[in-house]
């Protein structure tokens, strides 16, 4: 499966330069659409569904792979207000936690690994701040933590 946008950047390096090449790109895909075999937002859904399903990844995660792959970001949002609407956070994460067979920390580097895996998997810190005092980690390791406070911010557009 590949978004629209990373075909035309695969192809690009397959064709001629010029006017010839962006030629063939576009009646290629436009073929491919035509056919139903390209289409975003299937793409979307489906990219989303099995982050979702299969490796616990929690929307940030997802919506910045998307961006990544050159989805538009009103489908982005659509697809995971979709996917993600109706989602516990701190459930998937818990599942993410277990999937990945990741356990109570021991220590604070342990925690701060941990912390570090779940901000990687698109999780906010609120939740994972909510997981790891339920795991009974001491304030201070906590405290310590609080530098990693601005993995919190919404990814930016480029």
């Amino acid at each position: 499966m590949r978004s629209e946008a990373e075909l035309r950047r695969l192809m690009k390096t397959r064709v001629e330069p010029g006017e010839g090449g962006e030629a063939a790109i576009a009646a290629v895909l436009a073929r491919l659409r035509e056919y139903g075999y390209l289409d975003d937002a299937a793409f979307a859904e489906t990219y989303a569904r099995l982050r979702q399903e299969n490796e616990k990844f929690g929307l940030r995660r997802v919506r910045q792979d998307l961006q990544q792959k050159g989805v538009n970001s009103e489908l982005i949002a659509a697809t995971l207000e979709t996917r993600y609407g109706q989602t516990n956070e701190e459930v998937l994460a818990r599942e993410h936690l277990e999937r990945k067979r990741i356990r109570k920390p021991e220590n604070e580097k342990e925690t701060a690994r941990i912390m570090r895996r779940l901000v990687a998997a698109g999780f906010s810190t609120g939740v994972i701040y909510k997981i790891l005092r339920q795991w009974e980690v001491p304030d201070e390791t906590l405290a310590v933590l609080e530098n990693l406070d601005h993995l919190d911010e919404e990814p930016r557009e480029q």
